[in-house]
């Protein structure tokens, strides 16, 4: 028996950045050329071996949808177990669950019908290769209720404002759990917990009508929960403002952080076959990520272009990330400029934004 099950939970994520939430929630935001935000969470518990995934999803799913299909990148489409995803149920007049609460509570079949004896529960705005197998075996070995994820930074981000910090002992259990802006040990939105213990808690929360597991379960702790803090060292990337998107975006331009993220067990995504990039007579790249399917006439320096991306002769493209499908006529000027899919961009316009706070466009934008 498989021990662990996934949970995903996106209720709490807010649509953060921007023109790239318009028409998606953070999870399906694009990222580091063909990947999902949602990808390296799944990819995480894929190397697990976790088989049974429930992604937890409240609004603007479609585009979520259409990415994880039947989970078949992740080894999901299967009889037995695989990926569920599971919007809140409103159907039953006497539910009395609020915010996350009510996805668990209105789905616990999929809880049941699990084989797995530990919940395994994470975000999307965190980029982590956290070795989930291990953290389960640390977890078992404090004997902890529950065993959070942690990351100890070396240099305090404006991203990291938001996030909760946890202090522990110096043994690893958790002796406070806060937002103050000045600690550095971050809290990465992943924890372990056994599930019927995790059921019970969600129970004991509708009863008192709380609507925030992690609020008031584990920070609030008012049970007394003995809780481990695991202290994770590899890559880690907060993704919850277009600045710190288009930052730690523009740093998987360095070889060792890419190597980090992309290197030792792989990262799973939706498949498209497409010829590799081309490049013209003309073309000129600089330290650039460039997807399958480009075709590129003009330079392109310090920037990420993601499948399909069309550069025109004579256009210009410094510092940028380039979406899906996006066309740059000749001669347009890109500098530090986010465009989302299917934008067209006809020849000789100039677009520059300031590497703090990069210019947007939209999805299906034609300028």
């Amino acid at each position: 028996m498989k021990p662990l099950i996934g949970v995903i939970n996106l209720d709490h994520e807010l649509e953060e950045l921007k023109e790239l939430t318009y028409f998606r929630c953070g999870a399906a935001v694009p990222y580091a050329g063909r990947y999902r935000l949602i990808d390296f969470v799944l990819s995480n518990m894929m190397n697990a071996g976790i088989e049974s995934i429930g992604v937890f999803v409240r609004r603007k799913y479609r585009s979520l949808l259409d990415h994880l299909g039947d989970g078949k990148p992740w080894d999901l489409d299967r009889k037995h177990g695989g990926m569920f995803i599971l919007p809140p149920d409103w159907n039953d007049p006497t539910d009395t669950s609020q915010g996350d609460l009510q996805h668990f509570h209105n789905n616990l079949d999929f809880f049941h019908r699990g084989s797995g004896e530990y919940v395994v529960h994470a975000g999307t705005r965190h980029v982590t290769k956290a070795d989930l197998q291990d953290v389960y075996r640390y977890h078992k070995s404090t004997g902890a209720d529950v065993t959070l994820v942690c990351k100890k930074v070396d240099q305090l981000l404006p991203e990291h404002n938001a996030c909760v910090k946890v202090e522990h002992d110096g043994y690893g259990n958790v002796v406070d759990i806060h937002q103050s802006a000045d600690h550095p040990n971050i809290y990465t939105e992943i924890f372990i917990m056994e599930k019927q213990l995790f059921l019970r808690q969600v129970q004991r929360c509708i009863d008192h009508g709380e609507s925030h597991f992690f609020r008031d379960v584990i920070q609030k702790n008012p049970d007394g929960l003995k809780i481990a803090a695991y202290a994770y060292d590899g890559y880690h990337a907060v993704i919850n403002s277009i600045e710190s998107y288009y930052r730690n975006s523009l740093e998987l331009l360095n070889k060792g952080l890419y190597d980090q993220l992309f290197q030792e067990e792989p990262v799973q995504t939706k498949i498209k076959y497409e010829a590799p990039a081309k490049y013209l007579d003309t073309a000129e790249v600089k330290h650039s990520l460039l997807a399958n399917g480009c075709i590129v006439g003009g330079e392109v320096e310090d920037s990420i272009l993601f499948r399909g991306v069309h550069v025109a002769k004579g256009a210009k493209i410094k510092g940028s990330i380039i979406m899906q499908k996006c066309y740059i006529g000749e001669g347009a000027v890109l500098e530090n400029v986010i465009l989302d899919k299917d934008v067209k961009l006809t020849g000789g316009q100039t677009l520059i934004g300031d590497p703090s706070n990069p210019y947007i466009l939209a999805k299906s934008t034609i300028i």
